[in-house]
């Protein structure tokens, strides 16, 4: 029987709670140029391992836009390297050995990736920079879904699994793989049966919710806002303890499913650079994380503020690696 742990599973934090470039140059290596008394930071680009319109997408360009504002970095490239639910990206940053003019992206998608993918480069081999967010998930329809709510859903879900095709932009071990893999758990249907298709990124996923290829999708809160506004897609629950302001959403428990989840996000660097480089990064990732503007881009996505850095993150990192290895076993997909 699953635990309760498993019930409230919050991988995002142990508590209840295109290539579209810049304007800057390139650097292939060194340390990062810059930075400190001697002005803005210069040359660095910052990867995101997967497609254009994804959270990591966004999250990395919100990121970039701010540190530029606040003339902490400037002409930040930021480039997608898609594949793999990231994977291929965690290869190219550890193959970047050294590299200090390097960040990525990652967040909880990766840590699931590098399991299910057994991919050779793995999380333990980067210089972890910064936990930043933490992100509810949404259970999405399109507009014009003949399910009306949750219970709608459920019930078609329970009567014929296969013909229930959910969609996310995560491979297996995921965010949006994960969720609902726990809420079938929790619905009575059986997560084997699931009929999960992944897609490499926020925006292939919302094209395939538009376009009716999948029935249902789980995603980032801040991947549907504004096509929910608009009505192009439905929100029927979210996955946190409370509504998302903002969003016309009941909570999962609201509606009687004892199930919350958070996803999250962070930065990561190149295995091998200095400890100079290293906190030259977090320097600048903190202040960009104090500044107003950074406050008011939290309040727009929607987006939980969840900042750490230095031991704390690379502790964090650790400890979701084991979560989720743990989590994909007892799913029986590790």
């Amino acid at each position: 029987m699953r635990t309760a742990s498993l019930r409230k599973l919050t991988l995002g934090a142990v508590a209840a709670g295109l290539v579209l470039t810049g304007c800057g140059t390139t650097a292939e290596g060194g340390s990062a140029s810059g930075g400190g008394d001697d002005g803005p930071i210069s040359g660095l680009r910052f990867m995101v391992p997967n497609s254009p319109g994804s959270g990591y997408d966004t999250t990395a360009r919100e990121a970039a836009r701010v540190m530029e504002e606040q003339d902490l970095a400037t002409g930040i490239e930021v480039f997608n390297l898609e594949g793999a639910g990231g994977t291929v990206g965690l290869q190219r940053l550890v193959n970047e050995d050294g590299n200090a003019d390097l960040l990525m992206q990652m967040g909880l998608g990766v840590v699931g990736a590098q399991f299910s993918n057994q991919s050779e480069a793995t999380l333990d081999q980067t210089t972890p920079v910064a936990k930043l967010i933490e992100e509810a998930e949404a259970i999405v329809v399109p507009g014009d879904s003949p399910y009306e709510s949750i219970d709608d859903l459920v019930t078609a879900w329970k009567a014929d699994p296969g013909n229930t095709p959910v969609g996310g932009a995560s491979n297996p071990g995921g965010p949006d793989h994960l969720t609902p893999m726990l809420l079938a758990q929790e619905v009575g249907v059986e997560p084997a049966s699931v009929n999960y298709v992944a897609y490499d990124g926020g925006g292939e996923l919302l094209a395939g919710i538009l376009g009716g290829d999948v029935a249902f999708a789980a995603t980032g809160v801040g991947e549907v806002t504004e096509a929910a506004a608009s009505g192009d897609v439905r929100v029927l629950a979210v996955t946190s303890e409370e509504a998302v302001e903002g969003l016309d959403a009941p909570t999962l428990t609201d509606e009687g499913i004892d199930l919350v989840f958070a996803n999250w996000r962070g930065i990561v660097a190149p295995p091998g650079i200095s400890d100079e480089d290293t906190q030259k990064w977090v320097d600048a990732v903190t202040a960009m994380h104090d500044s107003d503007a950074w406050t008011t881009t939290l309040e727009d996505q929607g987006w939980v503020d969840a900042f750490m850095t230095g031991d704390d993150f690379s502790a964090f990192l650790d400890e979701e690696s084991a979560r989720v290895e743990s989590v994909m076993s007892e799913l029986g997909l590790a």
